[in-house]
């Protein structure tokens, strides 16, 4: 069942200590995108049912990615959409985000995700995983 649009972003703006919602759904458009662009397949579409429908559109329409980001790159590329961001404020931005998603996600998913992923986005995700 997918997260309504609501609680989604008040989940994301309590975690990023966002000062509107304007900010929180620009943040969540842009770290949803990005990692839209490195998830195929039912990994992506399941994802993508859980969160809201605005969201779950822009993570199946992701941005073209050429190549895997590395968690450092992602978080670089996240800074340079974002305006003002900084790779430090970018990080925030995306565990902000992608912690929200994982709690929509559930576990299972959660782990899915990252295997489709380079190593170290588990930490982006909030959810460490043993070495």
């Amino acid at each position: 069942m997918s997260m309504r649009r609501e609680p989604f972003l008040a989940n994301v703006q309590e975690r990023g200590e966002y000062e509107t919602v304007e900010e929180t759904d620009r943040v969540a458009r842009v770290v949803l995108a990005l990692l839209g662009a490195h998830l195929v397949g039912n990994v992506r579409a399941e994802l993508a049912a859980r969160l809201p429908e605005t969201y779950a559109l822009i993570l199946l329409n992701p941005l073209q990615a050429t190549e895997p980001l590395s968690p450092e790159r992602f978080v670089r590329a996240t800074a340079a959409w974002i305006e003002g961001a900084t790779e430090t404020t970018a990080l925030w931005d995306i565990g902000a985000v992608l912690s929200t998603a994982a709690a929509a996600a559930g576990d299972v998913l959660t782990r899915e995700v990252l295997l489709q992923l380079p190593p170290g986005y588990d930490l982006l995700f909030g959810h460490p995983q043993p070495a």
